[in-house]
C-alpha cells in the first residue's frame, strides 16, 4: 500500500502554524485538534519545521513556564522527515521506527505540502490488512 492510498481514507488537511506564533498558542492549537503535531509553515504549502508535544515537554522541562511564551521557531524541529505519496507504508513504518518520529508530513513532487501521516495511521493500516489477510486464511481453511 502506498502512502496516498492512506491519505485517500483519512484526509489531506494538515494544521499548520506560523513560526512567530508563541508555544502557548501552539499548545492550545494542539489540544484544540487532539492532535500531536503541527507543521511550522508561513502559508500552509511550505515547511519550516515541526513542532511536536514531545518538543514541547522537553523544552518545558529545561526551560519552565516562560517558554510559552515564546516564539514556536524556538523549539521546532527544522530538520523534518517528509514522504512522498507514491511512497511504500512499509517503508514510511520502518523509516519512522528508525528516526523515533510519530509524524511526518507528505509533500508532492513540487515539494509542497500535501498531507501528514501518524504512526497511529500507519498502525491502523496495518491491523487492518492483518485482519483482512486472517480473514481470507480462516475462510481459506473454513472451504476446505
Amino acid at each position: 500500500m502506498q502512502v496516498h492510498s492512506l491519505l485517500d481514507a483519512k484526509g489531506t488537511a494538515v494544521a499548520t502554524i506560523g513560526r512567530e506564533a508563541t508555544v502557548a498558542a501552539a499548545v492550545a492549537e494542539l489540544r484544540r485538534r487532539r492532535i500531536g503535531a503541527l507543521v511550522v509553515s508561513p502559508d500552509g504549502r511550505h515547511i519550516d519545521g515541526i513542532v511536536s508535544e514531545r518538543d514541547v515537554v522537553a523544552a518545558l522541562a529545561v526551560r519552565g513556564a516562560d517558554l510559552l511564551d515564546e516564539p514556536v521557531s524556538a523549539l521546532m524541529s527544522v530538520s523534518v522527515h517528509t514522504c512522498r505519496p507514491d511512497d511504500e507504508v512499509e517503508t514510511l513504518m520502518a523509516a519512522m521506527t528508525d528516526r523515533r518520529v510519530r509524524h511526518v508530513p507528505v509533500v508532492d513532487a513540487t515539494g509542497a505540502l500535501a498531507g501528514m501521516v501518524s504512526i497511529g495511521d500507519v498502525v491502523k493500516v496495518t491491523i487492518d490488512a492483518l485482519r483482512r489477510d486472517r480473514d481470507q486464511l480462516v475462510d481459506y481453511i473454513q472451504a476446505r
